[in-house]
Formats: structure tokens, sequence, C-alpha cells
């Protein structure tokens, strides 16, 4: 296996999870009897370029083609893009003539609040489900995998850009060098591209945020290998900003290396420093990592036998993908956790991958009063506790696994 940017062999593995299935492939009750497909989980680390990298066991098409993952039944993550959108609009100075694309723009959360001031956009998603309810909400979506090519074939229709957005799309991409081509040809001269991920490798590394490890993610970065990816395309980051979002996110903003009418912020040479300093850079830094991950799973199961013993009800909320790596990695199934929640409906009435746990509505937790309730989705936690504070009522309690576990 070679880097899928330096294409430097890769000999240092940074972490094995064992076998998995893919995150997202939620089960219909009619294929509960039918078998599951498991993945080796494993994530290594370039030597040369420091990327690090999952294999690439199912094609985009595969994992993407249909999604269940759809922004808008978040309400942070709706405040969130609602407030980028505003800042942008201050900053860039966008008007009913600038023109906004989002790559990977799932159900419109994010551009319908440009379509809200009438600044013209358009999305590319290539999830068929998703994109459709982004076009009821009248926002025209190209539904295709976003490549240099398709950079070539819009762009030639005269739909390049002056902001480009690609949020929680980056590292879902695996043939890296050619999605990042494709973003500058997507760019006007003197256009903006807005990158946000949540698969960033320093608070994952502080963190030990190992259950946001699957199959979809193909990459976690550093700001010092990205600024290494950019530039060899003609792209440089003038700026960043560490976000909240999703447990700790990376706001990138770029622009062509050849445009001098915007200034590098000095944020991004230190932020450089800062993840240096704590050793992303040093091999070392990695080959530590799966013996923490361990030792946490071991805090885990210790955590689990305790409410064994002292015969409380324990459920779960949040039917996300880094429920299912968690609790495959550490071996928990219906008998431990007998149920997750999950205000989406596509998840509701079918079943979390390989644990086999079924998902329902977060009404079922006032039905059957749980002693704990175990926030899978722990990068909502604030949103989740506001939302399930009733529990409290009957002496409930919430949990977190990460970066410990943690009561409320």
């Amino acid at each position: 296996m070679n880097c899928r940017f330096c294409e430097n062999t890769l000999e240092h593995m940074f972490i094995d999870l064992g076998k998995s299935p893919l995150a997202n492939s939620y089960i219909k009750c009619e294929n509960l009897n039918k078998p599951e497909s498991f993945y080796p989980l494993r994530a290594f680390v370039c030597s040369k370029c420091f990327l690090v990298q999952l294999e690439e066991y199912e094609s985009p098409k595969n994992i993407f083609t249909e999604y269940a993952y759809m922004s808008s039944y978040s309400e942070s993550m709706l405040k969130h893009v609602k407030d980028f959108v505003n800042d942008s609009i201050k900053r860039f100075h966008l008007n009913t003539n600038s023109h906004i694309i989002e790559i990977a723009s799932n159900d419109g959360y994010l551009l319908q609040f440009f379509k809200n001031k009438n600044i013209p956009c358009y999305g590319i998603e290539p999830a068929l489900n998703v994109a459709k309810i982004a076009e009821k909400k009248g926002i025209e979506t190209v539904t295709k995998f976003f490549s240099s090519q398709t950079a070539k074939e819009l762009s030639q229709k005269d739909k390049k850009s002056d902001l480009l957005i690609a949020f929680n799309v980056l590292p879902h991409t695996p043939d890296l060098n050619d999605f990042v081509k494709g973003l500058k040809i997507m760019l006007k001269e003197e256009g903006v591209i807005v990158i946000q991920f949540s698969a960033y490798l320093l608070p994952f590394l502080q963190n030990i945020e190992f259950d946001t490890v699957y199959h979809e993610h193909f990459s976690f970065f550093s700001v010092y290998t990205l600024e290494k990816i950019f530039s060899t395309y003609g792209l440089t980051i003038f700026d960043i900003e560490e976000q909240t979002i999703h447990g700790g996110s990376m706001r990138l903003y770029l622009k062509h290396d050849v445009n001098d009418s915007i200034q590098v912020s000095s944020n991004v040479a230190n932020q450089i420093k800062k993840e240096i300093e704590y050793g992303v850079d040093k091999l070392d830094t990695y080959m530590k990592f799966q013996k923490r991950i361990d030792e946490l799973k071991s805090k885990i199961w210790e955590f689990f036998l305790d409410i064994k013993k002292e015969n409380k009800k324990i459920v779960g909320y949040g039917a996300a993908a880094k429920a299912t790596t968690l609790l495959n990695y550490c071996g928990v199934d219906k008998n431990i956790l007998p149920y997750v929640v999950d205000m989406n409906p596509y998840k509701q009435n079918r079943f979390l991958p390989g644990t086999q746990i079924p998902i329902y509505n977060p009404k079922k937790i006032f039905e059957t009063k749980p002693d704990y309730v175990l926030i899978l989705a722990w990068n909502l936690k604030n949103e989740v506790m506001k939302q399930m504070e009733e529990i409290t009522k009957w002496g409930g309690k919430f949990i977190t696994f990460i970066p410990e576990v943690q009561k409320y």
C-alpha cells in the first residue's frame, strides 16, 4: 500500500481496530439474518508526509450513493453553518452577483442560508437520497462525485466559484490528489475555498478519538501535511480557525498561490508550530497510540461490568458512524446495550451494523426510563443533554466514553 498523497510505501500501522462493517450500513429488519461484510479497520501513517490514512476496501460509489447522515437533524450544526454563511457574506463581500458552490452539499443544510439571502448557489452531492431533499428546498444540486473531471465539466459551463465550500468531505476522498486538482479548477482567480473537517489529527491524538476511525474516513489530516498537499497543486492556506463542532474541527481558507490580494495570516504558521510541538512529524507519536486505545477499551468494559453488577439499565443516544466503530471494537451487543436512539428517521427502526442493536426514536427513552444514557454522538453532547434533560427527574445520568469514561 502506498501513500495516497506522496506515494511513499506505507510501513507503519498507526491503529488496528480489528474487523468492522461499513459504519453507515444500517440494517433493515428483513435483512437481519443475512450475512454482513466485515473489513479490517486499520490506519497507517506515512513516514514521509505524515498523512494518516485507511485502506480503501469499498469504493465511494458503494458507500455514498445512498447516505444515512443528514446534517439538518443537528440543531448545533444548523446554527454553526448559519453563522458561517453570515460571516462569509461580510468577510468576502458576497452579494447577488456572487457564485457559491458547495461540494458534498448533503441535504442543503448549509446552502439554504445563502439561498434565503438570494445569493446564487448550487451543490454537488453524490448521494441521491439526500440530494433530493436539497432539491425540494429549491437548491440546485448536481448528483455527481466531485473530481477533476467533474470540475472541468462544470467550469466549461461557466460554473466557477467565488466561494467554494467543502465541509466534512476531504476525509471521505480516497483520490486526494485528484480532488485537490478539482478544487483549483473550480475556483475563480480571486475566489476563496473554505474546507472544514472533523478528522483533524491534533484533537484526535489528544483526546483518543479512535471511534472516528471508520472505512468512510479515508484520511486524517494535520495542517502540517495539508500545507504540503495544497501547495503541490498551486493553492495556499491563508487562514485557519479551530472549530468546536464535531468534537473539534479545523477550518481552512485557501486561495490560488498567485493571488496577492489576500494576505496569509500568522494563524497558519502558529497552528503548524503547535502541531509540531505535539509531535505530528514524529513516528513515535503514532506508534504509542494503540496502547492508549487499548487502555481506554479496558476502562469502558470495567464500566459495563460495574453497571451489570448493579443491575442498572443503560441505552445509547446517537446511531452515528462512531457508534458502529466503538461498539464493534469493544464487543458491545444488545445484551449489554439493548437499544440506541436517533433523531434521524432514516435510521429509526433499523439496526446498527455488526452489533445489530435496534435504533428507535428518542421518545423511547422516556418510556423505558434507563439509569444511564450513553452519548455515543459525543460531539453533540451539550445538544443531547439539553434535549434529554428530563432523564434527571428519575435519577438518570449521562455517560460519555471519549476521551475517558465520564458521568454527568
